[in-house]
């Protein structure tokens, strides 16, 4: 039942009357009586027997459309037991609200699927379809028995790339971790893996993070499979475009599905490959109870179908490590002379060399080095990229006296300036602060902390005068920019690509993301850095990356060497050292006090768990963190589920969230 209270977590019998016996199938949304309401909920079987000696009946079907298959309930099960949640939460980030619009569109031939396990040797069953038509797509061939192969030069620089093909194409459950090269078209090697995958006649399902990701994979699998083969899941389509989608796979109409993290759970035909691309971005993290990662969602699904996977990245996540290092996945990596062919050539600005050349480069935010490296770059006539951690203006300031932050006299949040002209303004509450008075000392001048993307442009446009100067940002994210001289500045995951590629790239600010309190600071520093520098010329061709921050740091390091697999390994050694995930399992329980501590009270943890905390949380409430090694992960679940489950069985009145394995600890 579509009920979010964790005692209620399990399937309940009722009768199906005579009237409703053919639209009654499994995985249709039912209505039913309970607790003397009427109550939606997921039909998950028939059968002809209860242990329940008087049943009350079915009181309608919603819709005689199968939406929830078999495949996918197992999995949204577990899934539930993996985060501590409840099916009922995990259905409804599954199957996507019901529009009845567009669900009459679809026949009722087509609202049958069959869910048949996929017949060995991987074709297709009688009367399904496929999406290899009798010729196969653009640039691949057919062999003697008629499947289309794929060609693998894209993949050739990787040593283990044609094999995965080959692997994809045979149907076998090949796992691989992928480090892309700077200046790799990732869209294009995903759609050669997917019509590898489609060629063996499976399906698969493939996971950005955003939008603009999710424009380049569908221009890609287009030209690769060609038009209407595919189909778009993503929640900001709306509801018709996103539900039609749904059925579309759901029916075996379609058998690839792309989309945004809505689309992790798409109900694909005989599933042959999921693939996951930049798994670090926290984008690809459910903010809606219980909180599913889709690289996790994923892998759950790839190891209980039986099936390949794929994560790739320019950066590597210490969870893609652990997958290699625990033998669960292969790396798919180039050689090193590739590497260092393909690379733009780096430079850190704090290293002793640079600092002998230029002393001031240490607190410089525009030091030397960089500030030739562009103009260079724009008197060959090649596009700039300047990476700027925060957007804004000038997004926080400080007292020109004494340098105490300035803080809004109302509710203590940051002050920031909008514009040059501006008066300073609350980031919380959006008061101005006209009168502003620092308590500390009584100074009223101000001075910019941070610098954002539009103070930084407007500072190079007054040092590059002549220069188009475009900004890329939450507001408007642009996709593509022209070739030739321009400078572009822009926000991390906002960069846009350049024809022909930049001719350098700067990356400023470097202490906003490695000096975070937070324990993913620096794989995400890297993450951003290596997105933007991948969109580099070569250093053959004149590419060039400045890194306004010390080369001595590990996280600069590896973006010197290209070389993510060493920093994530590291990472993942300290994690492990020091007992943090993905080395072990947490969990973060957070609320009010008395309702952490009367949770914990009911709460039949394993023998060698670790409670850590309290500490204080937002809005007044405290949180408390829970440690297991990764063997005991599902005993530590089922504990705080069953917990949940007693205090709602109570009604206890304030909600506690529980998260497992939430992206920030701190």
């Amino acid at each position: 039942m579509d009920v979010p209270l964790p005692h209620l977590d399990r399937p309940f019998d009722y009768l199906v009357p005579e009237a409703l016996d053919a639209d009654a199938r499994p995985g249709v949304r039912v209505k039913v009586r309970f607790a003397g309401q009427l109550v939606d909920g997921w039909l998950l079987e028939r059968a002809e027997s209860s242990e329940h000696p008087k049943l009350a009946y079915l009181e309608k079907v919603v819709s005689p459309v199968p939406v929830l298959s078999p495949e996918v309930a197992r999995l949204a099960r577990a899934v539930a037991d993996r985060y501590a949640g409840s099916l009922a939460d995990v259905l409804r980030l599954a199957v996507p609200p019901r529009h009845a619009r567009a669900e009459k569109a679809v026949t009722a031939a087509d609202a049958s699927p069959t869910d048949a396990p996929a017949p060995a040797g991987g074709s297709e069953p009688a009367g399904g379809s496929a999406l290899v038509g009798d010729t196969a797509p653009a640039g691949n061939t057919a062999d003697a028995g008629g499947r289309a192969e794929v060609d693998p030069r894209g993949w050739r620089d990787y040593p283990a790339g044609p094999a995965l093909l080959r692997a994809l194409t045979d149907g076998k459950p090949a796992r691989a971790v992928w480090s892309a090269l700077p200046g790799e078209d990732w869209a294009d090697r995903y759609a050669d893996a997917v019509a590898a995958t489609v060629a063996g006649g499976r399906g698969a399902v493939v996971v950005v993070a955003d939008a603009r990701d999710l424009d380049r994979l569908d221009a890609a699998l287009t030209a690769v499979l060609g038009a209407g083969r595919h189909v778009r899941l993503t929640a900001a389509d709306g509801p018709a475009r996103r539900y039609r989608a749904f059925l579309t796979a759901r029916t075996g109409e379609a058998n690839v599905v792309i989309g945004t993290r809505a689309a992790m759970f798409a109900p694909v035909r005989r599933l042959g490959l999921v693939a996951i691309w930049d798994d670090g971005d926290d984008l690809h993290a459910e903010p809606r109870a219980p909180y599913p990662h889709a690289r996790d969602v994923l892998l759950t699904r790839a190891q209980l179908g039986d099936i390949a996977a794929l994560v790739g990245g320019y950066a590597r996540t210490a969870e893609a490590q652990l997958l290699v290092e625990t033998g669960w996945a292969r790396e798919v990596v180039a050689d090193r002379a590739v590497v260092r062919a393909r690379t733009p050539a780096m430079a850190p600005t704090g290293d002793d060399p640079q600092l002998a050349r230029d002393p001031g480069a240490a607190s410089a935010r525009l030091p030397s080095l960089a500030w030739t490296t562009a103009r260079d770059a724009l008197r060959a006539d090649l596009p700039v990229l300047v990476q700027v951690p925060r957007r804004g203006y000038v997004p926080s300031v400080a007292c020109a006296d004494c340098r105490a932050p300035a803080r809004c006299p109302h509710c203590a949040g940051p002050l920031a300036l909008p514009s040059a002209q501006g008066t300073p303004a609350c980031r919380w509450c959006g008061r101005v602060a006209a009168a502003y008075a620092c308590p500390e000392c009584g100074g009223r001048r101000l001075r910019a902390s941070v610098t954002g993307a539009r103070r930084t442009a407007e500072e190079l446009g007054r040092a590059f005068p002549g220069v188009p100067v475009r900004t890329s940002g939450r507001e408007d994210v642009l996709a593509t920019v022209p070739a030739g001289a321009g400078l572009v500045i822009a926000t991390p995951g906002a960069e846009p690509v350049a024809e022909g590629g930049y001719g350098a790239v700067l990356l400023l600010d470097s202490w906003a993301l490695l000096t975070r309190a937070d324990l993913r600071a620096g794989e995400e520093a890297l993450r951003r850095w290596m997105a933007a520098a991948a969109l580099a010329r070569p250093g053959t061709a004149g590419g060039r990356v400045v890194v306004v921050a010390d080369g001595a740091l590990a996280p600069v390091q590896a973006l010197l060497r290209w070389d993510s697999a060493w920093f994530a390994a590291r990472e993942l050694a300290e994690r492990r050292e020091l007992g943090f995930p993905p080395a072990v399992r947490m969990a973060s329980v957070t609320g009010a006090a008395e309702a952490v501590a009367d949770l914990f009270a009911g709460a039949r943890l394993p023998g060698d768990a670790e409670v850590l905390g309290p500490v204080p949380a937002d809005e007044g409430r405290e949180r408390m963190l829970v440690r297991v090694p990764r063997s005991r992960a599902a005993a530590m679940a089922e504990a705080l589920h069953a917990a949940a489950g007693r205090r709602s069985a109570r009604k206890a009145a304030d909600p506690v969230r529980l998260q497992v394995d939430p992206l920030t600890l701190f």
